[in-house]
C-alpha cells in the first residue's frame, strides 16, 4: 500500500467506522460547506450547524 493510500485510509478511518447518526452529521455539514462556499455565505454556520446536530439526534 502506498503512503497516499496510508494517509486517505486513515482520514476516512474515523467517517466510515462513526454511527449512522454522526456520519449524517458530518454529510450534511459537508453539503452546508459546500452551499456557503458557492454564496460566500459565511453568518452564523455555527447556528446551521447545531440545527443539523438537533435534527439528527431526536
Amino acid at each position: 500500500m502506498s503512503d497516499l493510500e496510508d494517509n486517505f485510509r486513515h482520514i476516512q478511518d474515523p467517517i466510515t467506522n462513526a454511527s449512522p447518526e454522526v456520519r449524517q452529521i458530518i454529510e450534511r455539514v459537508l453539503q452546508l460547506e459546500k452551499a456557503r462556499q458557492y454564496s460566500k455565505n459565511f453568518k452564523n454556520i455555527n447556528d446551521d450547524i447545531l440545527k443539523i446536530i438537533k435534527e439528527v439526534i431526536r
